[in-house]
């Protein structure tokens, strides 16, 4: 070999072996280590020293464990949202607004058909505390209760016992039906509160199951709320059997509710206004429906640009059992939202002037996987029965209308009706109200998996309400204004009107500030990206190059030597299986004769030679001595030497 070729292949030796050429993955790390561009992985083996070298490795041990679990946060909070909030100046659409009496019916149309629960409603008060509703309020010693019910066979009062709890008494109760004291059984359920007060007497009423097996006592620390709620399980049952066409003849009509209308400066009558029956308040109506043909907007804001109603709420007209405030409901709405009045609705006061000032605030959420909110409420398996929008609430009903008729075989009066249905009545489910408190009690308790199945909507309108009270008409303005709204009306409202009848209400836009509160994805695909090189430089000075790399070494370099080991020694295995054995020679005695020639396989050595005990009765034969006769040479000359003869053998 030429002195230059012997050179390089000594260069070439004493170089590291590089990559997937390394014969073990020891040198394919040290190979690495030694040309990556991350420097920690450089000093764990150029480092002098045990020492250094195990700093180094615990330093770029800790780099690797926080590139981690920084990467790991990122990754975790790729789904979070920024929340910011706009502010717009411009023309805004006026909401839907829907009026309603707290009175559902006129008191001289129902009372046909609530004498008998009025009258039993009556005598429970005589004989509890001494008077009816339209005697003194003084209290008087109740009467015995035997006198009560002479000559009357009370209907309701069998359908639900009303009880009295005397004072630490909660197993026994005096009935009033026949006034006699008897066991209770089954649970007991204060409505006002979750203790049971001992310390006072307490009125309430028992509910049982179809096989009576199952009842429950539900009492109340105020005889108005025992009274009222009693009154309004049995006028549910009653209402929930009148046609919808009667029940809007026994309500209010448009022309009869709505005195003078306004809005943004120009008059507006009842045609303005759409009907909307709810079944606990009667005939309702909605300004700015989205069955009009245009949505009304407004481009100012202030009292005077609103809406400007003065209602006729006429107190005459009131149930005395049924409802104890005198006034009306209001509540702003989208135009393809459901009014809720029972639950969001604001109360207007008679005699004053109610002033509802609003903000407008839209909310945008982003849907799944951000959130759990719905964009239509396709995606909710519950199925929609109000004729509107998809709303948190409408969900929330729907759920409990559906899980009635599902325990109970009959919907719920103060909600809608979903398909093949029908209203509870004591006719066809003679103990649906237990099934009904029973199922609201589950429902409160979050036990029926409404509140877990329903979800937000996405996008909705929201319209924060300021309200102010004034005193109206003033005194010294009711004498002739009461006689021109008299005269006004004088066609729909056949009386004089007086203070309390009326009620003015106002509803505008403080200003056109409308809020929008929009989220947004707080992190993207690029900004993900660029967090990860930020915290690989950070850390151990590298980049996406050096990533690749990491990946190349320890999964493909190092999974290929792996393969390549793994296929030489098969490879190996399979030349030892696929070589044919040499066939053995034959033992030959030919030259072992003598047995001294025998040579031993395992030859022993000089020290165990010695050892060795000699040989029972074997003599070990010599070798015979020469016959020096046979090594004489024959003469080659006749004439032998003088010095070279032998003498002759005596």
């Amino acid at each position: 070999m030429a002195p230059g070729e012997k050179i390089k292949a000594k260069i070439k030796k004493n170089l590291p072996v590089r990559g997937p050429q390394a014969p073990t993955i020891k040198e394919l790390m040290r190979w690495y280590c030694l040309n990556t561009n991350t420097h920690g992985c450089r000093r764990i083996v150029v480092s002098r020293g045990r020492l250094r070298r195990l700093l180094w490795i615990l330093f770029t041990l800790t780099a690797v464990a926080l590139i981690l679990w920084q990467c790991a946060l990122l990754v975790l909070s790729f789904y979070t949202v920024s929340v910011s909030i706009k502010i717009h100046f411009q023309k805004l659409d006026f909401p839907a607004i829907t009026i309603c009496n707290i009175n559902p019916y006129k008191y001289s149309a129902v009372r046909p058909l609530l004498a008998d629960l009025e009258q039993e409603t009556r005598a429970a008060l005589k004989t509890l505390y001494g008077f009816s509703e339209i005697e003194s309020r003084t209290r008087r010693e109740a009467e015995p209760w035997s006198r009560a019910w002479e000559g009357t066979q009370p209907r309701f009062l069998n359908l639900i016992p009303l009880l009295v709890f005397k004072e630490g008494e909660t197993s026994r109760a005096t009935d009033f039906l026949s006034g006699r004291k008897r066991k209770v059984s089954g649970s007991i359920i204060h409505k006002a509160s979750d203790v049971m007060h001992e310390s006072k007497e307490m009125v309430g009423f028992q509910l049982c199951s179809n096989d009576t097996s199952h009842c429950a006592v539900y009492t109340f620390s105020s005889g108005v709320s025992a009274i009222q709620e009693w009154y309004r399980l049995h006028y549910m049952n009653i209402m929930a059997q009148v046609p919808l066409e009667k029940r809007v003849d026994m309500s209010h009509s448009a022309q009869e509710l709505l005195v003078t209308c306004f809005f943004d400066g120009m008059s507006c009558d009842a045609s303005n206004f759409t009907l909307f029956h709810h079944p606990m308040y009667g005939n309702c109506y909605t300004f700015n429906n989205k069955q009009n043909e245009t949505v009304h907007s407004t481009s100012m804001g202030g009292s005077e640009y609103g809406l400007q109603v003065i209602l006729y709420i006429n107190e005459e007209e009131y149930n005395p059992f049924l409802v104890s405030s005198t006034g009306a409901k209001v509540i702003v709405h989208r135009q393809d939202e459901y009014p809720f009045i029972e639950d969001v609705g604001t109360e207007i006061e008679t005699g004053a002037a109610t002033s509802i000032g609003m903000h407008l605030t839209e909310s945008f959420k982003l849907s799944e996987p951000y959130s759990q909110c719905t964009e239509d409420g396709s995606d909710v398996p519950i199925k929609n029965i109000y004729n509107a929008v998809y709303s948190l609430q409408i969900c929330l009903h729907s759920c409990f209308q559906t899980k009635m008729v599902e325990k109970c075989g009959c919907a719920q009066y103060s909600q809608p009706l979903p398909p093949g249905a029908s209203y509870c009545n004591y006719q066809q489910h003679p103990n649906w109200m237990y099934c009904y408190y029973e199922l609201q009690q589950a429902f409160v308790q979050e036990q029926l998996g409404c509140q877990s199945v329903c979800r937000e909507a996405c996008s909705f309108k929201e319209w924060a309400l300021t309200t102010s009270l004034a005193q109206w008409p003033s005194l010294v303005s009711e004498k002739w204004l009461l006689r021109v709204l008299t005269w006004d009306q004088g066609q729909q409202i056949k009386k004089k009107l007086n203070k309390t009848d009326l009620a003015k209400l106002l509803i505008f836009y403080k200003d056109l500030n409308q809020r929008s509160i929009v989220e947004s994805p707080a992190n993207t695909v690029e900004v993900l990206l660029s967090n990860f090189g930020g915290q690989l430089g950070l850390w151990m000075s590298c980049s996406v190059v050096c990533v690749i790399e990491i990946f190349e070494v320890f999964f493909i370099d190092s999974l290929f030597i792996i393969a390549r080991r793994q296929w030489q020694k098969t490879k190996t295995w399979w030349s030892q299986r696929q070589a044919r054995p040499c066939p053995e020679v034959p033992p030959s005695s030919r030259g072992r004769d003598n047995p001294v020639l025998e040579i031993d396989d395992d030859l022993p050595t000089f020290t165990s030679a010695l050892r060795l005990p000699p040989a029972p009765g074997a003599q070990v034969p010599g070798t015979p001595p020469p016959r020096y006769n046979t090594l004489r040479l024959e003469r080659a000359f006749s004439n032998q030497l003088t010095d070279t003869q032998v003498p002759a053998e005596s």
